[in-house]
């Protein structure tokens, strides 16, 4: 019984369909065959109901003796009551009308039971692995009912979700050796660059002034490198940072921003505007990913700004916008599409850096974007922070 149940389940769904079409044209002839028999018989019996009124005249020997059954000879039909002549032309006309009838539920009884048989399961199947696919689990095996078409495609979808697996575990351990060896570099560049800075200090306070000279540009590439040492090991922080949402007062916030935004933009001689669109009382926020976000921001607009930064505040269904523009020259085209690139550096009138990378990774982490144009008058980053359960 296994093995005819196994061939059953490797045939294709061709095949399969072909025998449940058959099987039903063939259920439906004997439903209509059993209900045209059903009929002759009841009208049979209704007509059997009259008594016959012809004579019958037999053959006679010499004897007088009758000789077989008899013929009759003349008829006289004696007239079917309303009622039955009704119902047996109901009868009569019964099977025609029943042939579609039987044979449109026959077909549909097919259909479903191929559907329940053949593609219900195997589809369900399919389905809630797309599902978990979607939303990164990959922690599954794709059970394959049989050897047809759906069949090979469950296989193949179990093959191509073994192979996600593996790249993702392969990508993941990639990303964790990437960061313990830039961690592993940026310790090691500590020291060599403390030695580099004192002998530099060394060689600044000689009386030389071809020395002082070359001993100022040194220090300025020493420099550059103790920041780009100290950034790397920011990242590596960051990237293991998430978002504590927690219901945050908005007037609290914007007041806040503003008095670190003023100071900003005073050290830079620029002046500082606040306008605040939010109207609820509260959003469930991460103050320190919006407050680190918006010190970017000011900070990259301060530097380039003629004379006024504007940070807006709006509020969406979903979430906080935070708007940094500036007066100044804008962002060039390359800029507008690398800016958050890490490690991207522009000319200038660029508004970018490390800090726009890092203000990407942030709004990524709290469910959110970073969008950077150009506004009206000069530069302009929108930084959104979403308060829905995309946050991670």
């Amino acid at each position: 019984m296994e093995p005819i149940r196994r061939r059953w389940r490797d045939l294709s769904l061709r095949k399969v369909l072909v025998v449940y079409i058959t099987a039903a044209a063939l259920l439906a002839l004997a439903l209509c065959e059993m209900t045209a028999n059903l009929c002759d018989l009841e009208v049979r019996k209704i007509c059997a109901a009259y008594p016959n009124t012809m004579e019958r005249y037999y053959l006679t020997n010499e004897r007088g003796e009758r000789l077989g059954e008899g013929t009759y000879i003349g008829r006289d039909v004696i007239p079917l009551s309303p009622e039955d002549q009704r119902t047996v032309d109901i009868l009569r006309a019964l099977p025609t009308v029943t042939t579609p009838v039987w044979s449109a539920l026959c077909i549909l009884g097919a259909a479903l039971l191929f559907y329940q048989d053949k593609l219900k399961r195997p589809l369900a199947e399919l389905r809630q692995a797309s599902e978990k696919i979607s939303q990164n689990d990959l922690d599954f095996t794709v059970t394959v009912y049989g050897g047809d078409e759906l069949g090979q495609l469950s296989a193949s979808f179990e093959t191509m979700r073994a192979a996600l697996a593996r790249n993702f575990s392969e990508m993941w351990r990639q990303m964790e050796e990437r960061k313990r060896l830039n961690a592993a570099f940026a310790h090691d560049l500590r020291t060599p660059l403390t030695v580099l800075k004192g002998y530099n200090e060394m060689l600044q306070a000689s009386g030389e002034q071809e020395t002082q000279a070359t001993a100022v540009t040194m220090g300025r590439h020493i420099a550059r490198l103790e920041q780009y040492v100290s950034t790397m090991s920011q990242l590596r922080r960051l990237e293991d940072t998430r978002p504590s949402p927690q219901p945050t007062a908005l007037a609290s916030l914007a007041t806040s921003l503003a008095e670190s935004g003023g100071m900003v933009c005073a050290q830079a001689g620029k002046d500082f505007l606040l306008d605040n669109q939010t109207a609820s009382p509260e959003l469930s926020l991460d103050g320190a990913f919006v407050a680190q976000v918006f010190g970017n921001l000011v900070a990259n607009a301060a530097r380039y700004a003629k004379n006024t930064v504007t940070l807006t505040l709006a509020e969406t269904g979903d979430g906080l916008l935070l708007t940094v523009a500036d007066d100044g020259p804008g962002f060039t085209p390359e800029a507008l599409e690398k800016a958050a690139d890490p490690y991207f550096t522009g000319e200038k009138g660029s508004h970018f850096g490390l800090g726009l990378y890092i203000c990407k990774m942030l709004c990524d982490r709290h469910g959110g974007w970073l969008k950077i144009e150009n506004g009206p008058a000069g530069g302009k980053v929108t930084a959104f922070f979403g308060t829905g359960p995309e946050i991670r």
